[in-house]
């Protein structure tokens, strides 16, 4: 079981930054894959970034690419989401996910084949 508390949400101007955590409870972190993924009002939720167990293997929504960097660090349990330029486009609850890995490479990109999820992040890009 794995439990997982975002936080780092808040209201920015568009072109501003934010870094989002996760911590991740429990001594198995490393065994999971992790994903952030965001919900619009209105909308379905969205897959935003994703980081294999290894670190080394990353995938971005073309949306956020070249704006936004998922990294983790397993000795803290805690997996990150640099935001920068953001838009108003951006704002959404933001999740993060995990996901059992059975190799240090693979990633996931689909909600369903993340199996624990954090109770979300509010982030809001207006002027």
């Amino acid at each position: 079981q794995v439990q997982l508390v975002e936080s780092g949400g808040g209201l920015v101007q568009p072109g501003g930054s934010l870094r989002l955590s996760c911590a991740a409870s429990g001594r198995t972190f490393s065994s999971y894959a992790m994903g952030w993924f965001r919900q619009a009002p209105g909308k379905e939720r969205e897959f935003v970034a994703a980081i294999s167990r290894g670190l080394s293997n990353t995938f971005y929504a073309d949306a956020v690419k070249g704006r936004f960097t998922i990294s983790r660090d397993n000795a803290k349990n805690t997996v990150y989401l640099q935001m920068n330029i953001l838009k108003p486009g951006d704002t959404a609850v933001y999740y993060c996910a995990a996901a059992s890995a059975p190799t240090y490479n693979i990633l996931f990109r689909g909600a369903d084949d993340y199996d624990y999820w954090g109770q979300g992040t509010q982030v809001t890009v207006s002027s």
